[in-house]
């Protein structure tokens, strides 16, 4: 029976009982994380072997002959370039591969065009109001990066198949001062949504009121299929294509990183964009920098070889994660299904579940979470600003617990969805 149709005797004997079981959750004394994406021990195990490559001097050497113990190599060795542009779907030669972390190559572009422009345009920090569209719910992270340069973030609503395009298409061709757009088009963090080919298309053919307008395209998840079947998998149509048939083939700039392939802490990262962009960047990047962590690259590029290597190791994730995704989802079926106003995605792979709690309650769940011993990222969290003005959305990020531990968590979770779900019930009669 759904909540909303108890009466208040029914709700209130409810609400005490859901009071003594979230008790008994805090006698437990739990300690368990929800909060970030990150993989579990047992994933970060699969790439083991990558770190004891190297033996001798020789091993050293790239196939350009190249000493990876040496200085030099801006756009990084060829082998980690190919292999990056498997994850990019893009060509090497494209490709710059930086150090570890994609985050930090997003925030170097957006610092890059913030000071000197794109391909000899007004630097951004000379305009008066700088905007970015920002689909919702979305990376916290990313919001974070357009907020700290100053940028007013837009948000924009996250439809099954990708960002609503009407309204970006509108934002977009209304202001010159909108600059961007941020982009997880593959298993989007948080809903776990892959563009379709018309979003994508759309983008591509975006009008712009900004000709310096960029799509920044985190293809984060592009390998990261909690099945292995074609069928299961999700497929995502080129951004580069779409840009270059609309006449704008500068407009894009991919980013995509090993750190949930490899390892988190220590993967490689790279961009892909035009020809034009690409020696613009190394032009800016050669003063502050001549090369990133080439032995790093290289052990990557022998560790995963190829495509078919790729496949092959993502894989092994996938048995990991596949089961506690698919737990996930039964237990917030089995819990909150009857419950009526409650939410979520059931992703084909990623990193998250997108849950939508009860209008007005997402911050009360993740305070009772924490009372219980449980972590969940903070509500709001996937808004710029940290503002949900729904207070709904909570990112589920189950890869981290052993199966065990996700198991209580949820059952925590669920607890705490219907004891602030009853609780605001009972305040609105």
């Amino acid at each position: 029976m759904a909540y909303i149709d108890m009466s208040v005797p029914e709700l209130t004997e409810l609400k005490v009982q859901l009071e003594d079981e979230f008790a008994q959750f805090k006698l437990r004394d739990l300690k368990l994380n929800m909060a970030r994406g990150k993989p579990s021990s047992e994933q970060l195990d699969l790439s083991e072997g990558m770190l004891t490559l190297f033996r001798s001097s020789s091993d050293f050497i790239s196939e350009e002959g190249t000493d990876c113990r040496n200085y030099g190599g801006l756009e990084g060795i060829i082998e980690a370039r190919r292999l990056m542009a498997v994850l990019l779907d893009d060509e090497p030669e494209n490709v710059i591969v930086g150090g570890n972390s994609s985050l930090t190559l997003m925030y170097n572009a957006v610092a890059r065009l913030y000071d000197f422009g794109a391909r000899g345009s007004k630097p951004w920090y000379k305009y008066d109001d700088i905007k970015w569209i920002c689909p919702v719910p979305g990376y916290d992270r990313h919001f974070a990066i357009t907020k700290s340069f100053g940028f007013t973030n837009i948000p924009v609503p996250m439809n099954e198949d990708g960002p609503d395009m009407d309204e970006v298409e509108h934002i977009a061709a209304s202001d010159s001062r909108v600059k961007g757009i941020w982009c997880v088009p593959k298993y989007s963090n948080p809903g776990g949504v892959t563009y379709s080919d018309e979003v994508v298309h759309r983008l591509g053919h975006l009008r712009c009121a900004a000709h310096d307008f960029r799509i920044f395209w985190d293809n984060a998840y592009a390998v990261h299929h909690l099945y292995d079947e074609p069928e299961n998998q999700d497929h995502l149509l080129d951004i580069a294509g779409e840009c270059k048939a609309s006449g704008n083939p500068n407009r894009y700039i991919k980013f995509a990183s090993t750190s949930k392939v490899t390892v988190a802490g220590a993967g490689i990262a790279a961009m892909a964009s035009s020809p034009d962009n690409v020696a613009e960047f190394k032009e800016r990047m050669s003063i502050a920098t001549i090369g990133g962590d080439k032995i790093n690259q290289l052990r990557h590029a022998r560790f995963l070889k190829d495509a078919e290597g790729i496949a092959e190791h993502m894989s092994k994730h996938a048995e990991v994660l596949r089961p506690k995704f698919e737990l996930v989802e039964q237990k917030l079926s089995e819990n909150l299904g009857e419950l009526g106003a409650c939410s979520w995605s059931k992703p084909r792979g990623g990193y998250f579940v997108s849950f939508d709690a009860p209008y007005g309650t997402a911050k009360r769940i993740v305070q009772l979470a924490k009372q219980a011993g449980v972590v969940l990222t903070s509500a709001g969290s996937t808004w710029p600003d940290g503002e949900d003005p729904r207070d709904s959305n909570i990112r589920i990020a189950p890869s981290l617990p052993p199966i065990e531990e996700l198991d209580e968590a949820l059952d925590v979770f669920c607890c705490c969805v219907k004891l602030a779900y009853v609780e605001s019930l009972l305040c609105g009669m």
